[in-house]
């Protein structure tokens, strides 16, 4: 199922895979969720960004029933979050950072246990299906254990849809797996909602937040952010310079002292100038721009220069 328009928004009459409201959960005084809004299409790969302790897992697990929220209301896959989370998790995929199948059993062997678990029928042939259609097949009586990073977490995503999930949860899943292992297995992911599979995942990467439909960032249990990432860095009123030259670190150190700029962020060989005032900031690195050494030219903001500005701002708020 693909939606109409642009890709991750529902079409016209069509229910989202999940619409929640108000969210809010705490965990002793520790307020972790903030009044919570979202609506996910069917079929779209939505990323979930934030620092640490942030409330990305625990936003996850609340939208799809694993988590029973203090306050709000919403529907996943149809059902009520609070009274039908049981039909909820039926239907739900859920791979967490750390490999959690068993090492001293076979891929096969760890493929047919999840699905007798939940019932698979008829396992032998979906467990073959599974095999190939996860490229596992010549290394189906291999023991788990001794599969590298990539390939343990194919097997994890495998083991994840052997019940042919409509919702499928990914809690940081290529924490330190290789890139060309990631790249193969955001393909995976593409090919899932390509086939209908609604997908959350939450990632500190900015590369992977550009392979979602749609992403939402937060930051100390609230909402900040939420779109498309060109929608998000359009609307982040951000306007960058990109700076290159000699002696990089002492021009961030003077550039960080000047008013009208926000932020100055090393990228590579390059320093990134942002403010929000575009003639404020032009004017402070007017007297720079001067110096023959350096070459200055406008550039776009990047999603990292509107994440880093977007955090920036709500710990100073918060600090008020």
């Amino acid at each position: 199922m693909t939606a109409a328009g642009p890709r991750g928004t529902a079409r016209p009459g069509e229910a989202p895979a999940i619409s929640v409201r108000g969210l809010a959960k705490r965990f002793g005084s520790r307020v972790v969720v903030k009044d919570f809004d979202i609506e996910v299409a069917r079929g779209a790969i939505f990323g979930f960004l934030g620092p640490n302790g942030s409330g990305k897992t625990t936003t996850i697990r609340m939208l799809c029933g694993l988590l029973t929220p203090d306050a709000g209301e919403g529907e996943c896959l149809g059902f009520d979050i609070r009274r039908e989370a049981a039909e909820i998790k039926r239907r739900v995929g859920y791979m967490t950072q750390r490999f959690g199948l068993y090492e001293d059993m076979t891929v096969r062997e760890n493929l047919e246990f999840i699905g007798r678990m939940y019932g698979v029928e008829p396992l032998q042939r979906r467990t073959t299906e599974i095999l190939t259609q996860f490229g596992l097949a010549q290394r189906s009586d291999q023991l788990a254990g001794t599969l590298s990073g990539g390939w343990k977490q194919r097997l994890a995503l495998a083991a994840c849809v052997i019940h042919s999930p409509e919702l499928l949860l990914l809690d940081e899943p290529t924490a330190g797996v290789d890139p060309n292992a990631r790249r193969e297995f955001w393909e995976m992911i593409h090919a899932l909602a390509a086939g209908g599979v609604t997908v959350l995942v939450s990632t500190h990467y900015m590369d992977e937040a550009e392979r979602c439909h749609r992403i939402a960032y937060l930051a100390g249990g609230r909402l900040l952010l939420q779109g498309t990432v060109p929608e998000v860095v359009a609307g982040s009123g951000l306007h960058t310079w990109s700076v290159e030259g000699p002696d990089l670190a002492t021009l961030q150190q003077e550039l960080r002292t000047r008013p009208g700029i926000d932020m100055v962020a090393a990228f590579g060989n390059a320093l990134h100038v942002t403010g929000t005032n575009r003639e404020a900031l032009d004017a402070a690195i007017a007297p720079f721009r001067e110096d023959r050494r350096y070459r200055w030219e406008r550039v776009e903001p990047s999603l990292e220069d509107v994440f880093i500005h977007t955090l920036a701002h709500s710990e100073a708020a918060a600090a008020q």
